[in-house]
């Protein structure tokens, strides 16, 4: 063996060769015993993921969170646009509403002043729920009136029914808000136009709202 390696030692050019063959060897050895490794490590990860019940068909992905950089670029790219934008203001309610808030607002006041009316408010200012999903149903679907009683709970809900309003998806959006206040247990009350009196829209805040020596009486 020794002599062998004397000859090589010769031949340099055949060293060299047999010096480049093993280096090879010795690579590609050294690169199936790593891959070997990792799929071992891979094996016994799985293992222990599976054992503790985060195999792949039971694991929950959690909901993407919005990192806060996005959320201030977001709020930036707002800012610019309303920057370039112009505005102008606009009555809260059309004057058909705004006959029956006056209306309303009168009778309230009438029966009970530290009861009010307030419009346009969102669902979502005044219900809560712990499932998100349905909380995003309801957070901007609003109702054209609301009965706040002293201690600022909304007791009661009403919506005025123009003469256009049973339209397109109106139905269904106005079954989604019923039923969401049903739940809380606030009332749900239509007043119809060109059905609704004023005196039945009286009887309906005499119903509705306590006078104020009701408690005492």
């Amino acid at each position: 063996m020794l002599a062998d390696l004397l000859a090589l030692l010769d031949k340099p050019l055949v060293l060299l060769i047999v010096l480049t063959i093993g280096g090879v060897i010795g690579i590609l050895l050294e690169s199936a015993l790593n891959r070997i490794e990792r799929e071992r490590r891979k094996a016994y990860w799985r293992g222990r993921n599976a054992a503790k019940g985060f195999g792949k068909a039971e694991r929950k992905v959690a909901p993407v969170k919005e990192p806060p950089a996005r959320r201030l670029d977001l709020a930036a790219d707002q800012l610019k646009a309303v920057m370039r934008a112009s505005f102008r203001p606009r009555a809260l309610l059309n004057r058909p509403e705004t006959l029956v808030f006056k209306a309303l607002d009168k009778a309230v006041i009438a029966r009970n002043p530290g009861w009010q009316v307030m419009a346009q408010v969102s669902l979502g200012e005044f219900l809560a729920s712990d499932d998100k999903d349905a909380y995003f149903c309801i957070n901007s679907k609003r109702v054209d009136f609301t009965l706040m009683d002293p201690d600022a709970n909304v007791r009661h809900a009403l919506e005025y029914q123009g003469n256009g309003h049973h339209q397109g998806s109106a139905a269904a959006r106005d079954a989604v808000k019923k039923e969401a206040l049903r739940k809380a247990g606030i009332g749900y009350h239509e007043i119809v136009a060109g059905h609704t009196t004023p005196g039945e829209l009286k009887r309906l805040v005499e119903k509705l709202v306590p006078v104020v020596n009701e408690k005492a009486a």
